[in-house]
């Protein structure tokens, strides 16, 4: 919501001529965006065969436009017709506003500012495109800062609908009003945040990316685990290392070393690694080699190297399983029965009550009548799932499983009392899983008599759909019990991915600390709670941004975990966010409670 001040009374001012300075991709684009919205453009390059490879930018975006039923070719002719091409910075003297996107050089930006001064009019608005550095600095090239924001479109700009907007402490409020009245005219979304390196979307995406890169580094998982488990397990569009190969990794580098040279936070440190990686020339898919190897460079096919799982590394079923008991009745105990008994497996599940064990069945058959009305199940498959279903109150009858898996209270007392039963009554061999989600595995592996054949399961809620499963070893595991724990959840249609025993294990030790950067941004009232979901959404393609997340998963849940992290980790910047702890201190849970970050109780 924009602030109430005397230029808000004042007529905006109007917008014919559009400056570009620099047409590489990203300034090509930002000109077509203009352009696309009736605007006329003039893009100034440093050469004519600079113009000429600006020129060949907007032609192909056109034309892939045009390719794609996005618009007609005489549209096209309509767009390419409102663009002048220049090497002369002085045929931008009519300009109402000007956006620079050249090369990320405080220098050369601060130069470009200097000589557009001299040569637009007092009134035109001067924008930088950059992505880190300090709007504040470009500006001090100009005897008139106030007309300068930082106006930063996602690439490709034509797409991306997020635009963030950049307020130095000079800039001027008619100024940010008056851009955001024209980055909606363009049909965008614009979210309005402070100058500081990184922005929102990258001050919360790369603290992301360079934790997923020490991951990797400290070898605790894979490049393949750790990119699936955020694809499986979030809805990530990409996982991180996939990502940072997309970008670039010497621009995720530079991001990151401003990010971190402007606000000294150690979670944006760049990660040893990454700097190793650019020393070596390996840039990502640019290069034809990053954190994956690719066919070509710019190629996005991924091709098969020396850290590539081969066929024979395909993990087997060391112990044979053919009765699973499921210790549990709550919505994920539930999730788990009905995705063992739907692969074909027979289930033995205990409940505390007749009661509680009726339930889970209802609960089963209730979402196979879903199903059976949507056309996606019939009678005769629920029919036969259920006949694989069997509950009890007893914990004896589990003597003769093959496997058990516990989806009980995330409470260590219980589930160590839970464990030294289960040692005493199930049957040698028989593995013994725990679905926690936060608790130490080893703590329960240690209370039996048979630490290596314990492990965690970590399913995703709900079970019976969410594809990933964290495979969580713990020091005292057998290599085979981990083995058949991935072939078995290969089995049941699930995606595996292994990691060792430690707080977060992949997925929350990744998550959570980016939804604390988000809470920690907002308490220092740097953007608003709307703008920061838009812009995670928008500029990075998440499902759901930071705070719908925190109020679905709920802030008390969410608090106990950062905790954990913090606790394992004690690092610094895992502290939990004292909003965070203030609002679960309120009781504001989120919806769950019908008030967190927002308020559901009016709507």
């Amino acid at each position: 919501m924009r602030s109430m001040t005397s230029s808000s009374v004042e007529s905006p001012r109007e917008f014919r001529t559009i400056g570009v300075v620099g047409l590489g991709t990203m300034g090509a684009g930002i000109a077509e965006v203009f352009a696309r919205n009736g605007l006329s453009v003039k893009g100034v390059e440093i050469s004519e065969d600079a113009v000429a490879r600006g020129r060949q930018h907007l032609e192909h975006s056109t034309a892939r436009a045009v390719k794609r039923g996005k618009i007609t070719e005489a549209e096209q002719a309509e767009i390419l017709g409102r663009i002048t091409l220049t090497t002369e910075m002085k045929d931008l003297a009519d300009a109402d506003f000007v956006v620079e996107a050249v090369v990320e050089s405080l220098e050369v930006k601060k130069g470009i500012f200097r000589e557009l001064e001299a040569i637009v009019a007092p009134s035109a608005i001067l924008a930088t495109n950059t992505s880190s550095l300090s709007v504040t600095e470009i500006s001090t090239a100009n005897a008139h800062p106030g007309r300068v924001v930082g106006v930063h479109f996602f690439n490709p700009a034509p797409v991306q609908n997020l635009v963030e907007i950049v307020r130095t402490v000079v800039t001027e409020p008619s100024v940010l009003d008056d851009v955001t009245a024209l980055v909606e005219r363009l049909g965008k979304n614009p979210v309005v945040c402070g100058d500081k390196a990184g922005f929102i979307a990258n001050t919360l995406l790369f603290g992301y990316l360079n934790h997923a890169v020490a991951m990797y580094e400290g070898r605790y998982a894979s490049r393949e685990d750790i990119d699936a488990a955020m694809r499986f397990g979030c809805g990530y569009p990409m996982g991180p290392l996939a990502l940072l190969d997309l970008i670039g990794l010497d621009t995720a580098y530079e991001i990151l070393d401003t990010m971190y040279k402007q606000g000294r936070d150690r979670l944006h440190a760049p990660a040893p690694l990454l700097k190793q990686y650019v020393t070596a020339g390996l840039l990502g898919r640019k290069s034809g080699r990053g954190f994956y190897t690719y066919e070509a460079p710019d190629s996005p096919i991924v091709v098969a190297d020396a850290q590539t799982p081969s066929e024979s590394d395909k993990p087997q079923l060391r112990h044979d399983i053919g009765l699973v008991g499921v210790v549990g009745t709550g919505t994920m105990a539930s999730g788990i029965v009905e995705v063992f008994a739907k692969a074909g497996y027979d289930v033995l599940f205990v409940g505390r009550s007749q009661d509680k064990v009726d339930g889970v069945v209802a609960t089963i058959t209730r979402n196979f009548d879903k199903q059976i009305q949507r056309g996606k199940a019939t009678e005769e498959v629920k029919a036969e799932v259920l006949g694989r279903v069997r509950g009890t109150t007893s914990l004896d009858d589990l003597a003769t499983v093959d496997l058990v898996v516990e989806a009980i209270a995330e409470d260590l007392n219980v589930k160590t009392t839970l464990f030294e039963n289960l040692d005493e009554i199930c049957k040698q061999g028989a593995i013994l899983a725990t679905t926690t989600s936060s608790l130490p595995i080893i703590e329960m592996a240690r209370v039996t008599k048979r630490p290596q054949d314990v492990i965690g399961m970590h399913f995703f809620n709900p079970a019976a759909i969410m594809k990933l499963v964290e495979v969580v070893s713990t020091v005292t595991t057998s290599d085979e019990v981990t083995e058949t724990t991935r072939a078995l959840c290969e089995r049941i249609g699930k995606v595996a991915v292994s990691c060792g025993d430690r707080a977060g294990f992949i997925v929350n030790a990744l998550l959570f600390p980016y939804l604390n950067d988000a809470v920690k941004m907002l308490e220092a009232h740097y953007a608003t709670a709307d703008d920061i979901d838009v812009a995670m959404k928008q500029g990075c393609a998440l499902p759901m941004g930071p705070f719908e997340l925190l109020d679905v998963v709920g802030n008390d849940v969410s608090l106990a975990i950062q905790r954990e992290l913090y606790l394992e980790f004690r690092e610094p910047g895992f502290a939990p966010a004292p909003l965070l702890e203030h609002l679960v201190t309120a009781g504001y849970l989120g919806r769950k409670t019908g008030r967190g970050f927002r308020d559901y109780s009016r709507r």
